[in-house]
This record gives structure tokens, sequence and C-alpha cells, in this order.
């Protein structure tokens, strides 16, 4: 774990951001998406500067980003997380310290509830955010459909230290 570097995502990075979220729609429990958007999308779609990276010796190796949950105003610092890591380098931590970042700098940046929403089937995910602070709000039954199948989701959120 020593050669874990947490850094700021920069442009350069989208073309393995996209490989790892790639990853995580074949899992087939980590999103309702079925195709990787273009990176135009997916630059509007997540916040500008609350984006992070993992490397490891010069490869990107997970990540994480804040998508804003609504357009209107009163919501404005509420944030929706989106993680992935590589499937071969998950359970090595990466997940947590890209959370730790993203919550510092999500707080600095006036945010004061992060929240996801984590297939129920997806047990590890439903922890690691435990372990990051985050309680569950509840689950919503049969919310979507993943190739024909109905999927629960289970809503977890995380205060900040107001």
């Amino acid at each position: 774990m020593d050669t874990l570097f947490i850094r700021k995502m920069e442009q350069k990075d989208l073309i393995e951001v996209l490989k790892i979220y790639q990853e995580g729609i074949n899992t087939g429990m980590a999103t309702f998406e079925t195709n990787v958007p273009s990176e135009q999308v997916w630059n509007e779609k997540h916040h500008a500067t609350l984006r992070f990276v993992a490397e490891e010796h010069n490869k990107v190796v997970g990540w994480i980003a804040i998508s804003p949950v609504s357009t209107r105003t009163v919501y404005s610092g509420v944030g929706e997380v989106s993680v992935y890591i590589l499937s071969d380098r998950k359970g090595k931590g990466i997940a947590s310290k890209l959370f730790e970042i993203l919550i510092e700098e999500s707080e600095k940046a006036g945010f004061w509830t992060l929240q996801s929403s984590i297939f129920a089937i997806n047990t590890s995910s439903i922890q690691l955010h435990k372990k990051m602070g985050f309680r569950i709000v509840g689950t919503r039954e049969k919310i979507a459909q993943l190739h024909g199948k109905w999927h629960d989701t289970v809503i977890m959120e995380k205060r900040n230290r107001l």
C-alpha cells in the first residue's frame, strides 16, 4: 500500500476511469447503467473538482467522485458518491483512502450531506460505506431493472460535522 497515491483526477485519467467504470458495469451489481458514457457526459455529470483517483505505480486503480443530486439551489450541498476500484485491487483499503479525501474536501467545499444508492446485493459496498460513517436511511424495493431483473437499493448518507 506504500505505493498508493491519492490525487485530484485530471482529464488524462478519464480513459482509465471509464475502463474501471466498465468493470463495475460488468459486475451487474454496481450500477443500473449498461453502457459507459462518453468522456463529455461523464464530465458533465460529476462535480468539477470533487473527483479523485488512486494511483499505484503510475496506474489509476480506483476513483471517487460526486454528482449533484439536484439542480435546485436548496440541495447544492448534497452529493451522490460514486466509488469504483479495479477488481484485482479490491479489499486493499483503496476505497477507504479515496473516501477520506473526498469527505474532507467535500466538507471544505460546503457539502453537508453525501449519499449513495447501493444495490442491496452489494454487501461489501454497504460495509465500506458504514465504515466511512454512512448510515442506512432506507431501502428502495424493486426500484429498477437491470437486464430484466428487479433490484433493491439501499440508500445511505453521511452528514458532515455541522
